[in-house]
């Protein structure tokens, strides 16, 4: 079972599985050390809030480094879209598929 992440659309684009975020393809995107959310690289994006990435203004944290590839876990299946929800952050998903 995996934990899906959402955009302010209330798309799915990403899950959670174990200390990392991945896309909707299984590729690995970035990383959770509580709710905090890091990039790949280990550089700061923004926190996990309400299954989103999101900015919650909390200045720039230190980066945590490159871990060792997770893998991929494969596709999970689509979980359907969950309506829009205003949760007041602005949505931060799309910075950790940057390149």
């Amino acid at each position: 079972m995996y934990t899906y992440v959402f955009d302010a659309a209330g798309h799915p684009v990403g899950f959670i599985r174990g200390n990392f975020v991945h896309d909707m393809h299984g590729n690995a995107v970035g990383q959770i050390r509580d709710s905090h959310v890091y990039r790949m690289s280990g550089t700061y994006v923004g926190e996990l809030h309400k299954q989103m990435v999101v900015d919650k203004h909390l200045g720039r944290l230190r980066d945590i480094g490159t871990p060792a590839e997770p893998g991929n876990p494969g596709r999970p299946s689509h979980p359907g879209d969950r309506g829009v929800i205003n949760v007041g952050f602005t949505d931060l998903f799309g910075k950790l598929t940057e390149r």
